[in-house]
């Protein structure tokens, strides 16, 4: 490869079940999962924190971020238990999905599929960490704190 030839940044397909892209400005995201970090981003300009992370601040449209990591626990706000998915994701049925509220932001994901869901409760305390799939795909989920 020559040095003009600017190689393709294609880390965020190593991301879920299934992956949409290949590309995207936040792709340290998949550096921090394998080292087992779960990130989220934060505007300098203004201070909001973004899980997903983004590129770009939607509050004061800046784009100078920062890191900031997902770390301490949440506390359950909503869960459910998927009977249906979409293409992709058929094979893990049935799982369950959540949201956790860490203070400043919420995070989005699944509840791991090794919690007996009758111990789950609204308002439970839950941590989000990384795992690794059995194909060798990156996500991260939820466990009991």
């Amino acid at each position: 490869m020559r040095k003009s030839e600017k190689q393709e940044d294609v880390r965020f397909g190593k991301f879920g079940t299934v992956s949409f892209t290949k590309t995207t400005r936040v792709n340290d995201f998949i550096d921090y999962l394998e080292n087992g970090k779960i990130m989220a981003s934060q505007c300098k300009t203004c201070g909001q924190i973004f899980f997903p992370p983004r590129a770009d601040c939607c509050q004061c449209l800046s784009s100078d971020m920062q890191w900031h990591e997902v770390t301490g626990t949440g506390k359950l706000v909503s869960f459910s238990e998927l009977k249906f998915a979409p293409i992709g994701f058929d094979n893990d049925l049935p799982y369950s999905i959540a949201l956790l509220d860490y203070g400043d932001f919420r995070v989005f994901g699944r509840i791991d599929s090794r919690l007996d869901t009758a111990e789950v409760k609204i308002g439970m305390a839950m941590v989000t960490v990384a795992n690794t799939l059995a194909n060798g795909q990156r996500n991260y989920i939820f466990k009991k704190a």
